[in-house]
Formats: structure tokens, C-alpha cells, sequence
């Protein structure tokens, strides 16, 4: 029988259970086959070899249940923000004529990126069209934006700009970047201009990584050491480390 007595039981039971079902959720989704371009910024080829594959993650290492809330929270962030920038006057489409999310497919379907939203007109200060990315950090990680800025503090994100602005058509004005604090609400804002080159480098390394492995080549890790940060992290680090190269 459940113990009503202590709250701390009862907290752990109720959350279990909903991240449980979460993961349920989420394992009975059918896997996206493409490579998305919003992960091109990664620092390891070799791990987005294993995310175009659709390796399966160490056993212990997939998305549990509080991730999968964090993600969601994140979501919720967005539809909030995109109520807010039409509220203060800005003119914000989130999806085409076809009801779906502004996005680009290319390399035939194998690399697939979907926008958060396009600036089509609004207050004075921002050029239109504009291309809009929206992220929900914790404290630190927030704070660690707005001091370093978004091309140092969140490299990904850089990328995932870059790279949408080049295939969306938006390279002519700068995107506008926003990050909500999910600690205090406050809000961050860059204008983040086209950076060519680095799309470039982000298009390339696609193909890089599409054609490796489909031509089955492992690709080299970026790191030489299975206790770096970025190794410890990652999904498939048993699976990478218990080979030889």
C-alpha cells in the first residue's frame, strides 16, 4: 500500500510513473530518418554518424524521463514567446500555407532542418525578412550567453542558425535570436548575421558525414580520450570506445 504519510514517497512514485509513460511515449514514436540539420554544430562526426544511423545509445544513456520534461518545457517556452512577439507588435509565421513548419529538405531528404518562426515585419530596429530561433536555458547556462554571446557561449546553436538562414533564404538580414531564462523569465536577444562560411562548413560536413556512413567509414572521434566532457556525455560512448580507432 502507498504511503500517504510521506510526501517524499508519494513525490517519487507520481514522478516515476509520469516518466515512465514519457519514455514509453517516446520509444513508441517513429524515428526521424535524416540527419537534422540543427545538430551539425556537435563537436563529434563520429556521433552524428551514430545519430544518422539510428544506433541504439548505451544501455542506461537514452533521454530518461526528466529530460524528456525539460524538452517539453521548452516547447511550452516557445509557444509562450511566440505569443508574447505578436502581443508586442511583431509579425511572427510559424508555418507555411500547408499548416507545417517552415523547414528544408535536402541531399534527398537525408538532411532535414525545421525553423522556429520567420520575422516577416514588426517594430523599428529589426529588418524583415529575419529568421527566429527561440532556446529555454536554465540560469547558467543563460547567463553564460548573454557574457560570451551566441557564437562562443553556443556554438550549435551558431550552426543551426547559419546553416537555416542559408537554406530558408534568410542570409539577407540578420536572424533574431532569443533565449528565455527559464529560472527568472528574463529575456536575451542577438541579431545574428549570416555567417556564410560557417554554413558552408556545417552543408559540407553533412555530406561528410552522410556519405562516411552510407559507405560504411567510421568517421575519427573528436576527442582522445574516453573521459573528455563531450565523451562522458554522449549517448554512444561505450559503443565508440570499445573500438580500436
Amino acid at each position: 500500500m502507498m504511503d500517504f504519510n510521506s510526501s517524499a514517497t508519494l513525490s517519487e512514485r507520481l514522478q516515476a510513473l509520469i516518466d515512465d509513460a514519457l519514455v514509453a511515449e517516446r520509444d513508441a514514436a517513429t524515428p526521424r530518418q535524416y540527419l537534422g540539420a540543427s545538430r551539425l554544430g556537435v563537436p563529434c562526426e563520429r556521433a552524428l554518424q551514430y545519430e544518422y544511423a539510428k544506433a541504439p545509445v548505451d544501455h542506461g544513456r537514452g533521454f530518461s524521463g526528466r529530460i524528456m520534461r525539460i524538452f517539453e518545457r521548452g516547447h511550452v517556452m516557445e509557444d509562450m514567446m511566440i505569443r508574447w512577439l505578436r502581443a508586442a507588435g511583431f509579425i511572427l509565421r510559424t508555418e507555411g500555407q500547408d499548416g507545417q513548419q517552415f523547414g528544408f529538405a535536402v541531399a534527398g531528404g537525408k538532411m532535414r532542418g525545421h525553423c522556429d518562426g520567420v520575422f516577416v515585419g514588426g517594430p523599428e530596429g529589426f529588418a524583415y525578412p529575419a529568421l527566429w530561433e527561440n532556446k529555454a536555458l536554465g540560469n547558467k547556462s543563460w547567463t553564460d550567453l548573454v557574457k560570451k554571446g551566441l557564437v562562443t557561449s553556443k556554438p550549435v546553436y551558431a550552426a543551426q542558425v547559419a546553416v537555416y538562414q542559408a537554406y530558408l533564404g534568410l542570409h539577407e538580414n540578420p536572424a533574431i535570436f532569443t533565449a528565455v531564462n527559464a529560472d527568472t523569465m528574463a529575456i536575451h536577444t542577438e541579431l545574428v548575421p549570416f555567417d556564410a562560411a560557417l554554413a558552408q562548413r556545417m552543408s559540407d560536413r553533412a555530406v561528410k558525414v552522410i556519405t562516411a556512413t552510407e559507405a560504411g567509414e567510421q568517421l575519427p572521434r573528436a576527442f582522445h580520450d574516453a573521459t573528455h566532457f563531450e565523451c562522458r556525455m554522449c549517448p554512444w560512448q561505450d559503443r565508440c570506445w570499445s573500438t580500436e580507432r
